[in-house]
């Protein structure tokens, strides 16, 4: 193991031997299996240790020189680190860094702009979009109206012409584009035009390709968007938290809405760790990293649809395939189980139009971060795809003896790509 690692878990193992056998476990899973979750990846030992860190010890509601308690010395100072280094990466006027994840985040533009009641436009969750993009679960949809705009069935992707016609028809006050499940590049100028024509704010929601656009794998919605907000891990390789950046007219509704409107003391631990991943974000190797997940999805895509599997809009552009599984004649949740099993994590995902039930949909969601991050390249996604077929044979077959003679491959496989912060 990493000296990283022992430091961080010496006296945990004292005070608490079963979790930290639990954390020395999960370590081993994460390296002895090959990660294509498309929100997952592997932090730094950098971001790690900032996260583990001893400024979880302190509490500081408000702001930067706007505190509500004493002793922010060095708070301050870390999170004016954090907010000025998001803005030179994304080139925007302002950023708050202290949402506690991507769903506050968007629930704070929410609050920022809106009124319980108004009109609200996001793609629909079985097409792409997110929970608090005005799914009706969601407070999103519980609390506003939501109008969901789709992809076209014969293309798979957003017609911006429909998109138009919908806007005009319900005049919302906000627009989000981006989502979960998206692999095609997100036409953020063109969002932006519809939104000014109905007068609607824009959000452009870059959770999952935070990382591309800073790598400059990807268009930035700045610019284009009112607001854009992220969360900090995924394809940016930071820790679990958000972020909400925007122009310097929205500056204080945003800021006020995040605080006091939707929580108190920021997590000091993880806003130094955003610091820390986004000074790693603005070394020139990000942009190669970013530039390898696109592509290693696009090598994967391929030799999965040599490999007979029909991807939503036929590929990617970015870091995630949207697999259909109709085809193969099994659903997207067995699957994943049998993929998981044999030692390959994704999730099973709805695609659009979906005929199956949501938490027995037919597809599966598949992304390149964290295996780019491992050093994986273009031949290794043809060897993958060559296992996630023969997975899906031997699962139809149930072929059980098969799962675990591909685990053990893989696993061998793995020990040739360690991982950040742990290693046997």
């Amino acid at each position: 193991m990493t000296d990283a690692y022992e430091a961080l878990t010496a006296d945990l193992a004292a005070a608490d031997p079963e979790i930290e056998r639990l954390i020395e476990e999960e370590g081993r899973r994460e390296s002895e299996k090959i990660r294509l979750i498309a929100s997952e990846n592997y932090v730094s030992e950098a971001v790690m240790e900032a996260t583990g860190s001893i400024l979880t010890n302190k509490y500081s509601e408000g702001y930067a020189g706007r505190r509500y308690y004493e002793g922010q010395q060095y708070i301050d100072q870390v999170e004016e680190l954090a907010i000025a280094r998001a803005k030179e990466l994304f080139g925007a006027d302002h950023a708050n860094v202290q949402p506690y994840s991507g769903s506050p985040a968007n629930l704070a533009v929410y609050m920022a702009f809106l009124k319980p009641g108004d009109t609200v436009m996001g793609m629909a969750l079985d097409m792409g979009g997110h929970l608090t993009h005005g799914h009706t679960v969601s407070a999103t949809g519980k609390w506003f109206n939501s109008v969901p705009y789709r992809v076209r069935k014969d293309t798979g992707r957003v017609d911006l012409d429909e998109v138009a016609e919908l806007a005009r028809a319900e005049r919302p006050k906000m627009m989000i584009c981006g989502g979960t499940a998206i692999p095609r590049t997100i036409d953020f100028e063109g969002f932006a035009a519809i939104a000014r024509e109905v007068d609607a704010v824009l959000l452009a929601d870059i959770a999952h390709i935070a990382g591309l656009v800073a790598g400059g794998a990807h268009p930035t919605p700045v610019g284009h968007a009112d607001v854009v907000s992220t969360t900090t891990h995924k394809t940016l390789r930071g820790p679990r938290g958000a972020m909400v950046m925007c122009d310097a007219a929205h500056a204080k509704a945003i800021d006020k809405a995040v605080f006091p409107g939707l929580q108190g003391g920021p997590h000091n631990h993880t806003t130094a760790a955003i610091a820390v991943a986004l000074r790693e974000a603005a070394q020139e190797s990000f942009s190669g990293y970013a530039a390898q997940i696109v592509k290693n999805a696009k090598a994967l895509a391929e030799a999965l649809s040599e490999r007979g599997f029909d991807l939503v809009s036929g590929g990617t552009d970015n870091h995630l395939i949207l697999a259909d599984l109709t085809r193969k004649e099994i659903g997207g949740k067995p699957a994943a189980k049998a993929l998981d099993a044999a030692g390959i994590e994704l999730n099973f995902n709805a695609v659009p139009y979906d005929t199956r039930k949501p938490f027995d949909p037919s597809g599966l969601r598949i992304g390149t971060a964290a295996v780019t991050t491992r050093g994986m390249t273009e031949p290794d996604m043809d060897r993958i795809a060559a296992w996630i077929d023969r997975v899906i044979a031997a699962a139809k077959a149930e072929k059980e003896s098969e799962l675990d003679t591909i685990a053990a491959e893989i696993r061998e496989f793995c020990k040739s790509y360690p991982i950040p912060g742990w290693h046997a």
